[in-house]
């Protein structure tokens, strides 16, 4: 795919935004496509995103598909993420942040897109100290607003069994 890879060469898109909480720069779904809509325009290239709902053993799983389609054919490269509750989210908001994280992982995989530096995905995931009870309040009105998740918070923070609790 000789038009793929001239996409993949072009293709810049640095992380332009930063998660205060986490203190982590990174890129979202929607920054990828904006970077790449006129490079796919370019190359006379069609992206199409889709989603869909699957179970793998007893874990439920939205699976983003990212298709390039071009004179030299159709390539598609999957995303997943896992679908779980969400404390203070609803079941659209939960569904809608799946998609997201999905979505931009199918497009780090067609457009080889790097998320090693600064990326709480990528981090060795070693955790940091307790969080006081302050950072843990505004930790929940984050994760209420949709900003990060509750796993988010238990893979990087060390919480106590009452923060654990609250979650």
């Amino acid at each position: 795919m000789k038009v793929l890879t001239k996409i993949q060469a072009e293709l810049k898109c640095p992380k332009g935004s930063f998660n205060k909480f986490g203190g982590f720069k990174y890129r979202s779904a929607e920054q990828i496509l904006e970077s790449a809509k006129p490079i796919l325009f370019k190359h006379e290239s069609v992206l199409i995103l889709s989603d869909e709902i699957i179970e793998v053993g007893s874990k439920i799983f939205l699976k983003a598909t990212a298709t390039l389609i071009n004179t030299d054919g159709e390539i598609k490269v999957h995303g997943y993420a896992e679908l779980g509750e969400h404390k203070g989210m609803s079941s659209e908001q939960t569904t809608g942040t799946a998609s997201s994280y999905a979505r931009k992982y199918a497009l780090n995989g067609l457009f080889l897109i790097d998320e090693t530096e600064n990326d709480p995905d990528s981090k060795d995931n070693k955790k940091a100290e307790t969080l006081d009870n302050k950072r843990f309040l505004e930790a929940l009105k984050a994760i209420q607003n949709g900003k990060f998740t509750a796993e988010e918070l238990r893979a990087k923070f060390d919480l106590t069994k009452e923060q654990l609790a609250a979650l």
